[in-house]
């Protein structure tokens, strides 16, 4: 049970970091949109700048964090297919971090928002959860998806897996009791058979016992056998011997 809350632990603290990494890479590329936009209004952009070079810092550190966690999950033998949709979530941080430092060093311009963008952005926040613009050549799976639909269809893959895994667990549990329960029977055959090995060989030193008193017995009635022949003979000369001729 301590496992299972550990693991829970791990997942919300992993979706918390990717959550938080992908809305510090929104809010850079807002700042920047805000430093180009002080830049051609004639404003001082010098306060802004170290902001943004704290927050690129930042963001690539929390990507690196992201690629660490991976890993450790990697040693759990995680699912490859998992395994794969998180390292491709990681890449498309890292895209957007590169374009992110292009822009701010200027080496690209900064992208003129999409319709869609736009009415995102003139609509705010709709029921709470903010779009998701970052992921560049995402999969058909997130495509269009928030942050928050991407989050829930996170979880739902992981508790896909725990059930798979429960499910299993449950297999091997049931296969252990049985295997225990062979086990238990095995014993007990082996001692009733002990017992009967026990039993026929105090039978066999029994007959053993028998056999030889029967010998014993046959050798002295042969004995007796001869002492009265050799009586009778005895009584049969003496009385030839004495009987009046």
């Amino acid at each position: 049970m301590l496992a299972t809350y550990n693991d829970s632990t791990i997942k919300e603290t992993r979706l918390q970091n990717y959550d938080a990494t992908c809305r510090l890479a929104q809010e850079i590329a807002e700042n920047i949109h805000e430093r180009n936009r002080q830049q051609r209004t004639g404003g001082n952009p010098a306060k802004i700048n170290m902001t943004l070079r704290a927050s690129l810092q930042k963001l690539k550190q929390s990507i690196s964090q992201l690629k660490e966690g991976l890993l450790r999950a990697s040693s759990r033998r995680i699912m490859q297919s998992e395994a794969d949709r998180r390292q491709n979530l990681i890449d498309d941080l890292l895209t957007r971090e590169k374009q992110l430092n292009a822009t701010f060093k200027g080496d690209i311009t900064e992208p003129e928002p999409s319709r869609s963008t736009l009415m995102a952005g003139g609509a705010g926040v709709s029921g709470g959860v903010v779009a998701n613009p970052w992921l560049i050549n995402e999969s058909e799976e997130t495509r269009g998806l928030t942050f928050g639909e991407i989050k829930q269809q996170q979880q739902r893959i992981i508790e896909a897996q725990d059930a798979g895994l429960d499910a299993l667990a449950a297999v091997i549990s049931r296969q252990k009791i049985m295997g225990q329960e062979i086990g238990n029977e095995l014993d007990e055959q082996n001692e009733i058979i002990d017992d009967l090995a026990h039993l026929v060989d105090k039978t066999d030193d029994r007959i053993r016992n028998e056999t030889r008193r029967v010998k014993l017995v046959e050798t002295k009635s042969a004995s007796c056998g001869m002492l009265v022949v050799i009586v009778l003979l005895l009584i049969a000369i003496i009385v030839v011997a004495v009987w009046p001729v």
